[in-house]
C-alpha cells in the first residue's frame, strides 16, 4: 500500500470514529505500528489530524461523520455558525479607523473581517492565507504577509520566520482567535505551532481584540495565550457566560455581544 493511500485510509477512520489508536490502525492496514506513527506525525504536521498519546484524533473543527443527523440539521447549524461569525466580523471591522495598522490572526472569522475592510486606507499584517486571498487585489489596503512554513490544511504560516517578522512589527490592533476561553479567564489554544505566533501578535500590538463566539466558552486547548484581563476588547455572541465576560469587564475591557 502506497503512503498516500494509507494516509487516506487513516483519515477515513478518523472521520468515522473521531479518534483511533496506533494499534488498531496498524492492524486494520496490516502494517507495523512504527509505520503508523510516522504517518500520524506527517499528517499532524500537515494539520490534518492531532497526535495524541497512543493514537490520533480529528483536528478541532473537522467533521465526524454522523449517520444519525439529517442534512437539514447540519445545514441549520452551519448557517447559524456563519451568521455568528459575520456578526462578530462586522463588529470587529467597525473598530478599525482609517490609517491604522492591524494584525489579523488565523481562523475563519478574520477573513470575514478582511472582506469588510476592503477599500480602506489601512495596513493589514497577517499569517492567514485566507486573509491574504481576500485582500491580495485590493489596491487601497497595504498588505503584509508574514513569512514562515505553510500549514496547508489551516492555510496559515508558522515557525521562526513568522515570529521573527512579528518582532519587527508595531501594530495598532490585533484581532485574535482562540480555541477556548476558560471559566478562570485564561484564553487558550490547542495548536503548539501556532500559539507562539499568536503571542507574538499580542506583543506587537497596542490593542488586543479577542474574537470568540459562545462555542469557545470553554472550548478546548491547553496552551495559554493570555487572559481576559489582558484583552482590551472582546467580541462574542449571546450564549457566552456572563460570569466569564465579567472578568474582562472588571479589568476595564470592552465587551461587545452580537
Amino acid at each position: 500500500m502506497i503512503l498516500r493511500e494509507r494516509q487516506n485510509r487513516i483519515m477515513t477512520a478518523l472521520r468515522t470514529d473521531g479518534a483511533a489508536s496506533v494499534r488498531d490502525l496498524a492492524a486494520a492496514l496490516a502494517v507495523s505500528e512504527s509505520t503508523i506513527r510516522r504517518d500520524l506525525e506527517i499528517l499532524d504536521r500537515n494539520g490534518e489530524l492531532t497526535r495524541t498519546y497512543g493514537g490520533a484524533v480529528l483536528t478541532p473543527g473537522a467533521t465526524v461523520e454522523d449517520h444519525g443527523a439529517t442534512a437539514e440539521e447540519g445545514a441549520f447549524d452551519d448557517a447559524r455558525d456563519v451568521d455568528l461569525k459575520w456578526r462578530m466580523a462586522t463588529a470587529a471591522a467597525a473598530m478599525v479607523t482609517d490609517g491604522s495598522v492591524i494584525i489579523l490572526d488565523i481562523g475563519t472569522t478574520t477573513p470575514l473581517v478582511a472582506r469588510l475592510l476592503r477599500g480602506r486606507d489601512i495596513t493589514v499584517i497577517t499569517s492567514n492565507l485566507a486573509v491574504f486571498d481576500e485582500l491580495r487585489d485590493d489596491e487601497a489596503v497595504r498588505l503584509v504577509l508574514l513569512g514562515g512554513v505553510v500549514r496547508r490544511n489551516y492555510r496559515t504560516l508558522v515557525g521562526s520566520l513568522a515570529e521573527l517578522a512579528l518582532s519587527q512589527v508595531s501594530a495598532d490592533i490585533v484581532f485574535l482567535s482562540c480555541t477556548g476561553v476558560r471559566s478562570n479567564g485564561h484564553v487558550v489554544d490547542n495548536m503548539a505551532v501556532e500559539a507562539p505566533i499568536k503571542q507574538s501578535m499580542i506583543a506587537a500590538s497596542d490593542r488586543v481584540v479577542l474574537l470568540a463566539s459562545e462555542a469557545k466558552f470553554p472550548g478546548s486547548g491547553a496552551l495559554r495565550l493570555c487572559s481576559l484581563t489582558d484583552v482590551d476588547a472582546l467580541v462574542t455572541t449571546s450564549g457566552a457566560p456572563d460570569e466569564t465576560l465579567a472578568l474582562c469587564r472588571n479589568a476595564g475591557g470592552e465587551v461587545t455581544v452580537v
